[in-house]
């Protein structure tokens, strides 16, 4: 995850780390109902990656909309700048077909604010806020983008998908797009789907001066876009990566130092 660059509206300024990554003959045994003997190494493959399938990487979301790397969304103003909240105050509203989700949201928002200075309100009056609403998946924008601004909390994405999203609605990016990323991460472009090569792409963006987090909850899984289930990101220490539980304590660090957050968090 990179910070985002940018004032705010207002004109204001896990558990991945440990684990080794299983072999591809130790995947296969972990998929439910594969045999570790067989020898229909189409079906594995396709079973494993059913398993490493996320609500992040579906390839269109809405049909009038533009999504990039899965789950981000893209303004009609490709000249905007994405912007943060002033004084890290997210308003928010609900639609109603979600309202039986709301604990599940709620839950979503407590991952951030129980660790950093951000703080989501239901909205009043402010031009600026969250319509969290129904999808065909999880999507969101980055940052502040004005107005009314969508995130997607479609009926396959889990609690930490939400997270996910509302990090990126903070301002952050994925982690495995930071520009110094081939020093931690390789890519294998091979095994990516046809057309879905530029979700791997390196974009340039301000660090914080922090290090690279194999266990952001930003970071892609393994087989993110995968055309046959093999791996399409493969770390360069013995790490797993793509957790939805919980933000890293770099997550947490990050978002804190883009938003000046006091000493208490």
């Amino acid at each position: 995850m990179w910070g985002l660059l940018g004032l705010c509206c207002a004109m204001m300024a896990a558990g991945a780390a440990g684990a080794p990554v299983p072999s591809t003959q130790e995947a296969f045994k972990s998929v439910p109902g594969v045999n570790s003997t067989a020898t229909n190494q189409s079906a594995v493959a396709s079973a494993l990656q059913l398993a490493n399938t996320s609500a992040e990487t579906l390839p269109e979301l809405q049909n009038d909309l533009s999504v990039a790397e899965g789950d981000i969304l893209l303004s009609d103003d490709r000249n905007a700048v994405n912007m943060l909240w002033a004084q890290g105050v997210i308003p928010y509203t609900i639609s109603m077909e979600l309202a039986h989700r709301q604990s599940e949201i709620k839950e979503a928002f407590s991952m951030i604010t129980s660790a950093t200075c951000i703080r989501f309100q239901e909205r009043t009056y402010e031009a600026n806020y969250l319509d969290i609403k129904d999808g065909d998946g999880c999507a969101s924008y980055v940052g502040c983008s004005g107005g009314a601004q969508s995130v997607y909390f479609g009926s396959t994405c889990s609690v930490g998908n939400l997270c996910h999203e509302l990090v990126h609605a903070v301002g952050m990016y994925h982690e495995h797009t930071r520009y110094d990323r081939d020093q931690f991460i390789s890519v294998i472009w091979d095994n990516i789907k046809p057309g879905k090569q530029g979700n791997f792409d390196v974009k340039m963006g301000d660090t914080l001066n922090l290090p690279y987090d194999f266990g952001s909850i930003m970071h892609y899984g393994t087989s993110y876009f995968s055309k046959d289930g093999s791996p399409t990101i493969q770390p360069n220490e013995g790490v797993n990566i793509g957790q939805r539980k919980r933000l890293s304590q770099l997550d947490i660090q990050k978002i804190n130092t883009l938003y000046r957050c006091g000493s208490k968090y």
